[in-house]
């Protein structure tokens, strides 16, 4: 049985200053995606990741402080895979491939296209190619888990106010279309395979204590793709982690 992590842990250094080593250590996972480290492994002891067991690796942004993606594993990967080839994503350090065997795991962060209309515009390329570059992928790797800050909610159920984030980045009717048909490309949401209740969130807004009155958005997902989904034991989210405006989400199967 192996347990997956995804967190996006919104600067690694400022998380680690809110316990989440020590949180890390509690909760013991066997493989953790971490997206937004902002910081390359050269700005703080990755020491203290090895104390706990963990092989650690790491794909920073070339930008500082900005982005960026890890993958800490109690097993051993026999290969890591870092980008995936299109310099301006990889340029931003948005993808990091794990494979254990002829299962792979990869930690993901999709772009936000909150801060306006060219990182909206931005943002769908992204989603266009990221397709391609799956479906491509899914021919030599078929066994993936896909963890990750994906920055889109699915459906209403996975946001607090569906009607006002109608327009909003993140709930547009384009986004979800693309996740929906990225789930029927080959993948199982592994959260809502076992949960189908409302108010289960991943992110919440610093903003009016969004997260003391759970008034959150779910757009962190494991997800599962279909020749690895019967491996799949139980998925859930750990809301009282807070090392960040996200928490992290678990997916274990057998591996």
């Amino acid at each position: 049985m192996a347990k997956i992590i995804t967190y996006n842990v919104n600067g690694i250094r400022s998380a680690i200053s809110k316990g989440f080593v020590e949180w890390l250590k509690a909760a013991n996972p066997d493989i953790i995606c971490l997206q937004e480290i902002k910081a390359d492994p050269t700005q703080f002891d990755t020491g203290i990741f090895e104390e706990l067991g963990y092989y650690h690796y790491w794909y920073p942004a070339q930008k500082k402080g900005y982005s960026g993606v890890a993958i800490l594993t109690k097993i051993l990967p026999s290969h890591i895979e870092y980008g995936c080839g299109i310099e301006k994503y990889d340029f931003e350090g948005r993808i990091l491939r794990a494979d254990f065997g002829d299962i792979s795991v990869m930690s993901v962060y999709h772009p936000s296209g909150s801060s306006g209309e060219d990182r909206q515009a931005f943002k769908m390329q992204w989603l266009s190619d990221f397709y391609v570059y799956i479906e491509n992928l899914k021919k030599e790797r078929p066994k993936l888990v896909i963890s990750g800050d994906y920055n889109i909610c699915h459906q209403p159920i996975d946001i607090h106010n569906p009607k006002s984030n109608a327009n909003s980045s993140g709930f547009l009717p384009e986004e979800r279309s693309w996740i929906e048909g990225f789930l029927r490309s080959g993948f199982v949401d592994s959260f809502r395979h076992f949960n189908k209740e409302p108010h289960n969130y991943t992110w919440w807004s610093f903003r009016a204590g969004a997260r003391g009155k759970n008034l959150g958005w779910r757009i962190d997902y494991n997800l599962v793709s279909e020749p690895l989904a019967a491996q799949m034991k139980r998925a859930l989210i750990l809301a009282e982690a807070k090392h960040s405006d996200h928490c992290p989400s678990v997916v274990e199967l057998d591996f």
